[in-house]
């Protein structure tokens, strides 16, 4: 029964690559080796259960119907250095507190996903890397090789596949165990969010917000409520799709629905680089009943919009797709109101979500790629007007952040300048907000949607 497992799963994907190209893969130096490794992971047990991903699918559709809010931020490459216990703890505690301020201002659920579990494998916009008279292969995260650079560090490892699966189930078993013992305790987390707003120099304007969710958990002290029973969180997980050996290996038939499953994790992405209509990614998301995300730049035609969605979500089913809109601060205001209107045409009920990081990466003097908060800041604001505008609902945020007080992105309210970068510049590969410019994301968020 395992090979036949094996060989169906080596055959589908054969005949997947054959028939539709697949862009941003790597070029294996050993293919006997990627097949040792990938028939092995066709016989592990997938990431998530096929339930956990039906759940998911069941709290997008309520973001499609404006219902409730997403929230979904991790590192832009997890690494396999990260994954230690702080780490993941320090990430979904930033996470915890962006909820409950967005929860308290919309009055609405804000479903949690993370960019974690997963997240190992990076598109890259040249295939090669050149310092001086040395040209290497590109890093393509942690999934295929190592960031430093030398000829033996870049060689693709497809070992490392094996790698990230044992990685992404240490990352999952770990939040499970913090979502579901007490960690996410609300008065807990309301702490945390008390010491941030002392500690902030903006703390000031956040104060009022802050003393509301204060006043909300002491009636519900008041009325007996138990606040322990509110003690656990639902959290996801997500990453890119984008290694297709790897994520083909751990697709899993559900023997109770028939349902076709993504096994790596519960939300998975289409990129900018990879959502070509005739290519392989587009292909293998047609075949997988996970609720998925495409990103869009803003080149982003309608008409290729609306053919992803009748490839992607052909019987228009509100929480199978998402749309992640990553058009740059200057341009959203003009690319995002035709996307929506020509979808809302279509009858199409898709989640609309903000990605205010991709299209807002610059190069500081020092040489160093970042972010300004205030202009990410200005791309949410954007994308809210527009909703707005238009009556349809902002699904939430799609952000790189992490928990730890690193300094990649500029700006925020303790006003990270440009000469502070390299104190910590710790990221694989894109500029991330830190945790106090993630909390400063969620307090001004929170107030864009009360306004609405």
């Amino acid at each position: 029964m395992a090979m036949e497992v094996l060989e169906r799963k080596t055959d589908e994907f054969a005949a997947l690559r054959r028939t539709f190209p697949a862009v941003q893969q790597p070029d294996w130096p050993d293919p006997a080796a990627l097949r040792d490794v990938t028939d092995r992971l066709a016989t592990d047990a997938p990431l998530v259960s096929a339930g956990e991903c039906a759940d998911l699918r069941g709290r997008m559709a309520a973001v499609a119907r404006g219902q409730a809010i997403l929230l979904q931020g991790g590192d832009c490459a997890e690494t396999f250095a990260q994954v230690t216990a702080d780490s993941v703890r320090r990430k979904l505690k930033t996470l915890l507190q962006m909820a409950v301020v967005l929860t308290h201002a919309t009055a609405l659920p804000v479903v949690k996903v993370g960019r974690m579990a997963g997240q190992y494998a990076k598109p890259r916009s040249s295939p090669v890397e050149r310092q001086g008279d040395l040209t290497l292969p590109s890093y393509r995260g942690d999934a295929v090789n190592g960031l430093e650079f030398t000829a033996e560090a870049r060689r693709p490892d497809p070992a490392r596949l094996r790698t990230m699966y044992e990685a992404s189930a240490s990352t999952l078993d770990l939040v499970r165990s913090l979502t579901t013992g007490g960690f996410a305790g609300l008065s807990q987390v309301h702490a945390w969010n008390r010491g941030f707003v002392a500690r902030s120099r903006a703390g000031e304007r956040y104060e009022s917000l802050a003393d509301e969710i204060g006043r909300s958990l002491a009636f519900m002290h008041a009325c007996g409520i138990d606040t322990w029973e509110l003690g656990t969180a639902e959290f996801y997980v997500s990453h890119e799709g984008l290694l297709l050996d790897y994520e083909t290996a751990l697709t899993r038939t559900d023997p109770e629905s028939g349902r076709v499953y993504a096994g790596s994790g519960h939300l998975l992405w289409i990129g900018e680089r990879t959502r070509q209509l005739d290519g392989a990614h587009v292909e293998f998301f047609s075949r997988i009943s996970n609720p998925i995300a495409v990103k869009l730049g803003p080149s982003a035609a309608v008409d290729d919009v609306l053919q992803l969605i009748d490839r992607l979500d052909p019987h228009r089913e509100p929480g199978r797709l998402t749309f992640v809109v990553r058009a740059g601060a200057e341009r959203v205001r003009d690319v995002l109101p035709v996307l929506v209107e020509k979808t809302g045409a279509e009858g199409a009920q898709v989640c609309w979500v903000s990605d205010p990081m991709h299209g807002n990466t610059t190069t500081a003097p020092s040489g160093h790629k970042t972010r300004r908060f205030e202009t990410v800041l200005d791309e949410v604001r954007g994308f809210v007007e527009v909703h707005r505008a238009l009556g349809t609902h902002p699904g939430g945020i799609h952000v790189e952040l992490t928990g730890d007080d690193v300094t990649e992105c500029v700006g925020g309210g303790n006003a990270l300048l440009a000469e502070d970068l390299p104190v910590r510049y710790e990221t694989a590969c894109d500029p991330r907000l830190n945790h106090t410019q993630s909390l400063d994301l969620a307090f001004l968020l929170a107030e864009m949607y009360r306004d609405q």
